[in-house]
């Protein structure tokens, strides 16, 4: 207690005695305290436990999952979910669209029409679910778009909420519950499998919430996703991530997450862009080399790291670019998906991801 001062609880209280199992179940967040041998001390936790875990692998044969995720908000991770969807269906691919901005739904109202909106949705199923009906709403929970028609593939688009919300505020506030025998994000695991069964995509796109609630986390540490960071060249992006990258690193869970990383430049300016995506580019190389790369000193320790020079083609670092158009940015709608804005807004990003989705393919 004199070592914690107010950060603990009197010693009747706040000792609890463990044996070696249980120690090695909370070693991500036992911290030791200097002087005092054998002694730890854990955060009390209400929220955040989830960006201290990584998922399992995927298996075999299992669709390709990405989470498109960002720090701060209006980056342009809903219009690129649609916008990345309709590419991929254009290719053949059978695309499943997830939207997991549940504080900030905006996906299918941007896609669909009221008439072709789906019945339920990922709020739905949470909420049936923890009473045994979570079956009931799978079947009628994805809904296609009008231009999904025009593409050798399939895109199915799995809104917030259903065509009817409710009260959804309300319901907002049992979504996010776990159960004895699964933590929410596990339910969550539980939810995009199902899905999978149900819809057989080839590829899966996960539109999560952006800053540091547990909901990200879900989707960028328990999912087995590649994760696209979007940011832009501002303070305020480089510092959010730097605190993200820097738990990862104290916490040891670098080398369990960085592979899975790349780092979209979003709103890319039209003006001075190969300027600003140098910058970008450079920004970025620091930020991923201070916490998620490996530390090489010598040639010796060379090979097999994972570290990457600035120019690097393929680094995790290399900025995917998205361009601000004029024509999205006026409102184009996403239920049309105008073919002149995407290109100039999306060309070079389509040609990167294609590359990053192959790398991906051969691990």
């Amino acid at each position: 207690a004199d070592a914690l001062g107010p950060h603990g609880y009197p010693p009747d209280d706040a000792v609890l005695y463990v044996d070696e199992p249980m120690l090695a179940m909370l070693q991500d967040a036992a911290k030791p305290i200097a002087g005092l041998p054998q002694v730890f001390w854990i955060d009390r936790l209400m929220t955040g436990g989830d960006w201290w875990t990584v998922g399992a692998t995927g298996s075999a044969g299992a669709p390709r999952r990405y989470t498109l995720y960002s720090v701060k908000g209006g980056v342009g991770r809903t219009t690129t979910a649609a916008v990345l969807a309709g590419h991929l269906a254009e290719r053949g691919e059978r695309v499943l669209v997830v939207d997991m901005d549940l504080e900030s739904p905006g996906l299918s109202s941007a896609v669909l029409d009221e008439a072709t909106h789906a019945q339920f949705g990922v709020s739905d199923w949470f909420v049936e679910d923890l009473v045994g009906q979570g079956d009931a709403v799978i079947e009628r929970m994805a809904a296609q778009p009008p231009w999904q028609g025009e593409f050798e593939g399939e895109v199915w688009v799995v809104p917030a909420h259903g065509k009817e919300p409710g009260e959804y505020l309300a319901k907002l506030g049992r979504v996010y519950m776990g159960t004895p025998e699964m933590s929410w994000t596990e339910r969550l695991g539980k939810l995009v499998r199902l899905l999978e069964q149900r819809y057989q995509p080839t590829v899966v796109l996960l539109e999560s919430q952006s800053g540091l609630h547990d909901i990200g986390a879900s989707t960028v540490m328990g999912l087995n996703a590649q994760v696209l960071l979007f940011a832009t060249d501002s303070e305020s992006s480089w510092m959010d991530y730097g605190i993200l990258f820097q738990h990862w690193r104290t916490q040891g869970l670098a080398a369990s997450i960085r592979d899975s990383l790349s780092i979209v430049s979003a709103l890319t300016p039209e003006v001075d862009s190969l300027a600003y995506l140098q910058r970008f580019r450079e920004r970025a190389w620091e930020l991923f080399g201070r916490h998620l790369y490996d530390d090489v000193t010598c040639e010796s320790d060379a090979p097999g790291s994972f570290a990457f020079d600035i120019g690097d083609e393929g680094a995790p670092h290399q900025p995917l670019p998205i361009y601000w158009n004029r024509g999205l940015a006026a409102g184009t709608s996403l239920r049309t998906l105008a073919e002149a804005p995407i290109h100039l807004a999306y060309g070079h990003f389509f040609g990167q991801f294609g590359q990053l989705a192959n790398r991906a393919e051969r691990q």
